[in-house]
């Protein structure tokens, strides 16, 4: 485009078409010609390449203001729009994380196989080393109970008595028997009681009331122990009550974390199933034929499955029993005296409640002698 383009014709044409001559020359044409033209904006240079309108053809864009009235803030050149970064590709599925059993399973092994030859070496070898093995573990086992109650409650059951207690409680049951245990466990009752009178009186209702508790979960519950140890065989009948509990507890373990989804008891213990307890039960009652049948005195296969089933159901009542204990208090173990297992009482929690159960359906298959 030229400036022609703008104002009058290009020389050898006329106003009146191309078939008329050349307009004729004169003020009074001159004059005509000036009413019929307009000033022509100027219009400035266009940069080599120039732009591009919207059909790909060389458009002018103005660097300045095309008429005087306008000024250049009031048509600002916009900046070039940045592309648009792509979306993110879509993050992969995270992978399905396994299972995990939540506690160091060598370290677990390593103390269980420990404990399991000190228990054996001394069951086999002289019962009354044995009868020393449940008792410390009863007075470790109170230690954990009492410290964790005052930690978290302030409950200040004394230690002193049900420790001295607790470790005759459990000769006493060896010794004497039933009768013997019982005396023992009275006497450690009252023992608490008394003790407790030497420190002011708030709070003695709630102290002498966790300390009978103790006194009866602990060891009360494990005089069984040494009182399965007085029969003729008892050293197989202890190591039935250990192996049936620890084959309950495995049972539960391996089928509830492989075939686990319905809760057992969700308010109590998250983790256990129900299909956890069916495989518990299954466990037990196969060992308990197999026990009763080889390792037993006169015992016969079906009466191992009844103490199977029977310990399935006490070991379990016994470990939600004390996931309830530490649920209250709020906490996950009683101690970390054992790597792998938590504490002495983490170890005790289903042994407790079972030894009783066992030793009584004992008594009634095959006697006490």
């Amino acid at each position: 485009m030229n400036d022609s383009s703008w104002g009058a014709p290009a020389a050898g044409s006329g106003l009146g078409g191309p078939d008329q001559g050349p307009a004729p020359a004169g003020p009074a044409h001159d004059r005509h010609r000036a009413a019929q033209t307009r000033p022509m904006p100027i219009v400035p240079d266009v940069p080599a390449g120039g732009f591009q309108d919207g059909h790909g053809r060389g458009a002018a864009h103005p660097s300045g203001p095309l008429f005087r009235d306008e000024t250049p803030h009031e048509h600002p050149q916009e900046p070039m729009p940045s592309p648009v970064p792509p979306p993110p590709p879509s993050e992969a599925p995270a992978p399905r994380q396994k299972k995990s059993a939540g506690r160091d399973l060598g370290a677990a092994i390593g103390v269980g196989v420990g404990l399991g030859a000190v228990i054996i070496a001394s069951l086999f070898i002289w019962k009354p080393a044995f009868v020393g093995v449940v008792a410390v573990a009863v007075v470790v086992g109170l230690w954990e109970l009492t410290s964790r109650l005052q930690e978290r409650k302030a409950i200040k059951a004394p230690l002193v008595p049900l420790a001295v207690g607790g470790a005759a409680m459990v000769v006493a049951g060896y010794v004497r028997g039933p009768e013997g245990a019982w005396v023992a466990m009275a006497l450690t009752a009252l023992a608490v009681l008394v003790w407790r009178m030497t420190e002011p009186p708030e709070g003695y209702l709630k102290d002498v009331t966790a300390g009978v508790f103790a006194a009866f979960y602990v060891p009360f519950l494990a005089t069984f122990v040494a009182m399965l140890l007085t029969a003729d065989d008892g050293p197989w009948r202890v190591l039935t009550f250990l192996l049936l509990t620890v084959v309950s507890d495995t049972g539960a373990y391996a089928v509830g974390w492989r075939f686990g989804k319905h809760k057992l008891a969700p308010r109590i213990s998250p983790g256990k199933t129900r299909e956890g307890l069916l495989g518990a039960v299954a466990f037990a009652m196969a060992a308990g034929a197999l026990c009763m049948q080889f390792l037993i005195d006169d015992g016969t296969w079906w009466q191992g499955l009844v103490l199977g089933l029977a310990v399935a159901a006490s070991a379990t009542l016994g470990d939600l029993g004390e996931s309830m204990i530490k649920r209250d208090l709020g906490i996950k173990d009683m101690g970390t005296l054992l790597p792998g297992h938590g504490g002495i009482m983490d170890r005790l929690d289903s042994l407790l409640p079972t030894a009783p159960v066992v030793w009584l359906l004992l008594a009634l298959f095959v006697g006490t002698g």
